[in-house]
């Protein structure tokens, strides 16, 4: 069993104890993780580049463990191994971003 399945079965268990299961939809597992992404970036908002590397990890933890936990929560309701498309997706991104074009620069790829 891999690390994100012992996630993922610990994720369901609570869920489930709680019978939450009927919350756990997919748009409202997007929403949720949409939504725990903005409470991340307003620990961010209005900050110099150098205040924001002094936001409080423990908030940051804290948002980002919910953002994971939805997250991962939404791969299981649709049956998604996290490991695997997340290989594939840093895959495509290879293709998308070769090292030659892209080294030192923030363009997008259809800009390279």
């Amino acid at each position: 069993m891999n690390d994100f399945q012992v996630l993922i079965d610990e994720l369901v268990k609570f869920r489930d104890e709680r019978h939450w299961e009927q919350f756990h939809n997919s748009k409202d597992l997007a929403l949720a993780i949409s939504i725990e992404a903005a409470e991340l970036n307003e620990l961010f908002l209005w900050k110099r580049t150098e205040e924001a590397e002094m936001v409080d990890k423990e908030k940051i933890t804290e948002e980002l463990a919910d953002i994971f936990a939805f997250a991962l929560l939404l791969a299981e309701k649709n049956g998604l191994e996290v490991k695997l498309i997340v290989l594939d997706k840093i895959r495509k991104n290879g293709l998308k971003y070769p090292v030659d074009k892209s080294k030192n620069i923030a363009t997008k790829y259809t800009d390279l």
